[in-house]
Protein backbone atom coordinates (compact mmCIF):
# COMPACT_ATOMS: atom_id res chain seq x y z
CA UNK A 1 0.00 0.00 0.00
CA UNK A 2 1.28 3.48 -0.87
CA UNK A 3 2.30 5.36 2.29
CA UNK A 4 1.23 8.68 0.75
CA UNK A 5 -2.47 7.74 0.65
CA UNK A 6 -4.86 9.63 2.90
CA UNK A 7 -7.53 7.79 4.92
CA UNK A 8 -10.21 8.45 2.27
CA UNK A 9 -8.09 6.75 -0.40
CA UNK A 10 -7.25 3.82 1.89
CA UNK A 11 -10.88 3.14 2.81
CA UNK A 12 -12.00 3.55 -0.82
CA UNK A 13 -9.37 1.06 -2.05
CA UNK A 14 -10.35 -1.38 0.71
CA UNK A 15 -13.98 -1.21 -0.45
CA UNK A 16 -15.05 0.25 2.89
CA UNK A 17 -16.16 3.66 1.60
CA UNK A 18 -18.84 4.57 -0.90
CA UNK A 19 -19.13 7.75 -2.94
CA UNK A 20 -21.70 9.02 -0.40
CA UNK A 21 -19.13 8.55 2.40
CA UNK A 22 -16.56 10.61 0.52
CA UNK A 23 -18.92 13.60 0.33
CA UNK A 24 -19.28 13.85 4.10
CA UNK A 25 -16.88 15.91 6.13
CA UNK A 26 -15.78 15.07 9.66
CA UNK A 27 -18.04 16.52 12.34
CA UNK A 28 -16.54 18.54 15.14
CA UNK A 29 -16.83 16.56 18.36
CA UNK A 30 -16.23 17.62 21.93
CA UNK A 31 -13.46 15.92 23.88
CA UNK A 32 -16.10 13.97 25.84
CA UNK A 33 -17.82 12.82 22.64
CA UNK A 34 -14.49 11.69 21.22
CA UNK A 35 -13.73 9.87 24.47
CA UNK A 36 -17.08 8.08 24.29
CA UNK A 37 -16.47 7.03 20.67
CA UNK A 38 -13.06 5.65 21.71
CA UNK A 39 -14.74 3.57 24.43
CA UNK A 40 -17.41 2.35 21.99
CA UNK A 41 -14.61 1.36 19.60
CA UNK A 42 -12.98 -0.56 22.48
CA UNK A 43 -16.19 -2.59 22.75
CA UNK A 44 -17.65 -1.13 25.95
CA UNK A 45 -21.41 -1.03 26.49
CA UNK A 46 -23.14 2.19 27.47
CA UNK A 47 -23.27 1.00 31.08
CA UNK A 48 -19.55 0.14 31.01
CA UNK A 49 -18.79 3.58 29.59
CA UNK A 50 -20.89 5.24 32.29
CA UNK A 51 -19.07 3.30 35.01
CA UNK A 52 -15.65 4.12 33.56
CA UNK A 53 -16.41 7.85 33.22
CA UNK A 54 -18.36 8.05 36.49
CA UNK A 55 -21.46 9.41 34.78
CA UNK A 56 -24.97 8.00 34.39
CA UNK A 57 -25.90 5.61 31.59
CA UNK A 58 -28.52 8.15 30.51
CA UNK A 59 -25.77 10.76 30.05
CA UNK A 60 -23.86 8.30 27.86
CA UNK A 61 -27.04 7.59 25.89
CA UNK A 62 -27.51 11.35 25.40
CA UNK A 63 -23.91 11.84 24.26
CA UNK A 64 -24.28 9.03 21.72
CA UNK A 65 -27.58 10.45 20.45
CA UNK A 66 -25.97 13.87 20.08
CA UNK A 67 -23.05 12.37 18.15
CA UNK A 68 -25.39 10.46 15.83
CA UNK A 69 -27.44 13.62 15.17
CA UNK A 70 -24.47 15.87 14.43
CA UNK A 71 -24.21 17.04 10.86
CA UNK A 72 -21.37 15.29 9.14
CA UNK A 73 -21.56 11.91 10.81
CA UNK A 74 -24.43 10.63 8.68
CA UNK A 75 -24.70 7.48 10.81
CA UNK A 76 -27.53 5.99 12.81
CA UNK A 77 -26.03 3.13 14.84
CA UNK A 78 -22.95 2.17 16.87
CA UNK A 79 -21.31 0.06 14.18
CA UNK A 80 -21.63 2.81 11.59
CA UNK A 81 -20.35 5.30 14.19
CA UNK A 82 -17.18 3.26 14.75
CA UNK A 83 -16.70 2.95 10.99
CA UNK A 84 -17.17 6.71 10.58
CA UNK A 85 -14.77 7.48 13.45
CA UNK A 86 -12.08 5.26 11.93
CA UNK A 87 -12.68 6.70 8.46
CA UNK A 88 -12.15 10.28 9.67
CA UNK A 89 -9.32 9.54 12.09
CA UNK A 90 -11.37 10.36 15.18
CA UNK A 91 -10.11 7.22 16.91
CA UNK A 92 -7.17 4.85 16.68
CA UNK A 93 -7.53 1.10 16.84
CA UNK A 94 -4.40 -0.67 18.09
CA UNK A 95 -2.23 2.17 16.72
CA UNK A 96 -3.85 1.72 13.29
CA UNK A 97 -5.47 4.67 11.51
CA UNK A 98 -3.88 7.24 13.84
CA UNK A 99 -3.87 10.24 11.57
CA UNK A 100 -3.78 14.00 11.94
CA UNK A 101 -7.50 14.47 11.18
CA UNK A 102 -8.42 13.84 14.80
CA UNK A 103 -9.65 16.91 16.69
CA UNK A 104 -7.70 15.74 19.74
CA UNK A 105 -4.32 17.09 18.69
Amino acid sequence: MDNDLDSTQVFTQAGMMTNDDKLQTPAMLSDRETEIIELITAGLTNKDIADRLDISKRTVDNHISNILEKAGTGVDNRVALVRWALQWGKVCLNDINCCSLSNRE
